[in-house]
């Protein structure tokens, strides 16, 4: 199963612990941020929600672990959820890290320094720099440590990540999970060159869940990126709630395509309307299914008037089907 997972900036209307400034979002506000994971059957099946300041790549690896259901083969996230380590922990707990660079050819490539003397000169993509494989064999024993912390659930890996780089030098281990990572990610680098379908894939599930904030915004009531509470559990629930909310949609649209998909006689029809959860709109834009309901053990659509108007510009619902 390929999932993946992105970040948002909610601004914090109160004072928070949990909130921190960031005038590039908030401007003289503070806020979080809500990290959100989705797999490809659309579903929302976990969230966090941290401090703006911290980096997303750290908490990547916290929801791969969260749920025993959702069982990951590969994951994809922007270039904030991105770092060398995350290539290293994410192969060590079994889940591909396949992330969306944001400038590819700015990316270092490394080579093992066993294959120093080997001529490059044939090589259209060279590498920029050598493996430390002498620092990884040093570190061995605590990189399998803090792997089985992580699978152990004794910990979560942003905590782990948060006290390594809290030192003035680098940690051992957290260079010796970047020395890991590096033959990973330039393994990866070349794949999304030569790999299409790849790079397709990637773009597909990063789009999806780009498209779950528009979700957000549809179904929140007042001002959908902020916050009104000051406790990090609250902040939880709050965004707990919100999922609970789309899920429900999600998977009520998923039956009421089952039941419009049933109603066609003509495979090569059915086949042409099979999709997700979500319909086309105008040219380039997928919104979800509207508003329905159960009736006599038949699924109903609201009529127009009936749906909710979120969307204030053009008054009307963004979530309902169109003629």
């Amino acid at each position: 199963m390929h999932t993946s997972s992105d970040g948002q900036k909610y601004e914090v209307r109160v004072d928070s612990l949990n909130a921190n400034h960031s005038f590039k979002y908030f401007g003289k506000e503070q806020g979080v941020s809500v990290y959100t994971f989705r797999d490809e059957r659309d579903l929302l099946w976990h969230s966090l929600v941290f401090s703006a300041a911290d980096r997303e790549s750290a908490y990547v690896i916290d929801g791969l672990m969260h749920n025993e259901v959702v069982k990951s083969d590969i994951h994809s996230t922007d270039a904030f959820g991105y770092s060398e380590a995350i290539f290293a922990t994410s192969n060590l707990v079994g889940v591909a890290y396949a992330p969306r660079f944001k400038n590819l050819k700015r990316q270092r490539r490394y080579i093992f320094r066993s294959r120093q003397s080997v001529d490059r000169s044939s090589w259209k993509i060279k590498p920029q720099g050598y493996v430390d494989e002498h620092h990884i064999i040093q570190f061995w024993d605590d990189i399998l440590r803090f792997i089985a912390t992580i699978k152990l659930k004794e910990t979560t890996a942003s905590d782990i990540f948060r006290r390594l780089n809290s030192y003035s030098k680098q940690h051992g281990l957290y260079q010796a999970l970047k020395a890991f990572g590096q033959p990973l990610k330039s393994l990866f680098i070349l794949r999304v060159i030569d790999e299409p379908v790849l790079r397709m894939s990637i773009e597909k599930v990063l789009h999806g869940v780009e498209h779950v904030h528009r979700f957000t915004r549809a179904v929140s009531v007042g001002n959908p990126r902020e916050f009104l509470q000051a406790e990090k559990e609250d902040q939880e629930m709050a965004e707990a709630c919100k999922r609970l909310i789309k899920n429900c949609i999600i998977c009520w649209n998923y039956l009421y395509l089952s039941q419009k998909l049933a109603e066609i006689d003509d495979p090569v029809k059915r086949e042409l309307k099979r999709g997700g959860p979500w319909v086309g709109g105008r040219l380039g834009e997928r919104q979800p299914l509207g508003r329905i309901r159960s009736v006599g053990g038949k699924i109903q659509r609201l009529g127009r008037n009936q749906a909710p108007k979120t969307d204030r510009l053009t008054r009307r619902s963004p979530w309902e089907l169109q003629n």
